[in-house]
């Protein structure tokens, strides 16, 4: 998808004049912007500008002191994280959250939860009525397996496989949910250049052929110059530059808050 059709798309995502202040640090201080539906959009930044904490803004980990969050045409501003979770919103975190002493498998099929319907009833007539969802739910699951090639570790202790691997659990534990937008925090900290190639590409494969809008945030330019459509900069909780990626690498804003100058 290029710029301009992105541009065409309808809003799925829109962030108003978003503050937030932890004691005397004005973390966020009137963010604004917005995710079409269908691209990849990048929020880049120094460390300690902010780009986390908008995305628990956005996911309801911390509730904004000012503004408003809309997705899909709907305010979600403040709601907690469960219901946005069950709107279609996916994320993943910047320090890995899997569960050690677990199968790869095991925490992929924890992302199926807001999916399933649990009861006592269900529960007691399994083969009648329990055991056809979870049939359902284990095949999503498998199809995902294969979709980001982790079938040789699908029984693996999740610890025990390499970071590059492990991160990419953590993609798949949110594509199992079945999001419309997935927010993926420093998906690939931490990885080889390698690495890094595989999931720049099954990024991108979410997005074209499971029709999954993705908001990205990365350290790695060469990453998200590569496959966003369009960014946002951050320093210090503040705007610098929006557009796409060429116009945000090279504003002298951007430019001054990575370098300590205009090179």
């Amino acid at each position: 998808m290029n710029i301009s059709e992105s541009a065409g798309s309808p809003k799925l995502l829109s962030c108003e004049q978003i503050d937030r202040s932890f004691g005397g640090l004005k973390a966020l201080n009137g963010v604004s912007l917005s995710v079409s539906q269908g691209e990849i959009f990048g929020l880049v930044g120094p460390n300690g500008s902010g780009k986390t904490t908008m995305v628990n803004a956005i996911t309801g980990f911390y509730a904004p002191d000012a503004g408003k969050v809309i997705f899909n045409h709907q305010d979600i501003t403040g709601i907690k994280p469960y219901l946005i979770a069950r709107l279609g919103i996916a994320r993943t975190f910047q320090n890995l959250a899997l569960f050690k002493g677990m199968s790869v498998l095991d925490n992929i099929l924890l992302g199926r939860h807001v999916h399933m319907k649990p009861g006592v009833l269900s529960t007691a007539l399994y083969w009648w009525m329990a055991r056809k969802e979870e049939v359902a739910n284990r095949q999503f699951v498998e199809e995902i397996i294969d979709f980001l090639q982790l079938q040789s570790a699908r029984d693996e202790p999740v610890e025990t496989i390499p970071i590059g691997l492990q991160k990419r659990v953590e993609l798949a534990r949110a594509l199992v949910a079945e999001p419309t937008f997935l927010i993926l925090d420093e998906p690939m900290a931490g990885m080889n250049q390698e690495e890094k190639e595989y999931m720049a590409r099954f990024i991108l494969d979410a997005r074209d052929e499971m029709g999954v809008t993705v908001f990205l945030i990365e350290h790695h330019m060469d990453v998200v110059t590569g496959i966003c459509d369009r960014m946002v900069a951050l320093s210090y909780g503040e705007m610098l530059a929006e557009g796409s990626p060429k116009e945000v690498i090279t504003h002298p804003r951007v430019i001054e808050a990575y370098l300590g100058g205009s090179h």
